[in-house]
């Protein structure tokens, strides 16, 4: 099984930024993928970014060029740099690894973008 235990999320101005960071139970190496999903109000959850272990990353469109993900291996945690934080990216933030074949999620860190 992996835990994992989000942080770094709050409020922020239109064109701010934040960090998210997501520590796994257990060693990053072992895990396939990591990611960061987002989940709006009466929407459905949508995928942000991933990041393989090999280091390849994907990420949605909505997002491209303002976020970043990167793991840190020694920490056994995935970042997400957000920039140029916009109002449409408030939501509750999600981490996400796949481990065995299974998918695990964290509990969730708010988001919001407001002035």
């Amino acid at each position: 099984q992996v835990q994992l235990v989000e942080s770094g999320g709050g409020l922020v101005q239109p064109g701010g930024s934040l960090r998210l960071s997501c520590a796994a139970s257990r060693t990053i190496f072992s895990i396939n993928v990591m990611g960061w999903y987002r989940q709006a109000p009466g929407k459905q959850r949508e995928l942000v970014a991933h990041i393989g272990r090999g280091g390849s990353t994907n990420y949605a469109d909505s997002v491209k060029g303002r976020f970043t993900i990167s793991r840190d291996n020694a920490k056994n945690t995935v970042h997400l740099q957000m920039n140029s934080l916009k109002p449409e990216d408030t939501a509750v933030y999600y981490c996400y690894a796949e481990y065995l074949s299974t998918g695990y999620w964290g509990q969730g860190t708010q988001v919001t973008v407001s002035s």
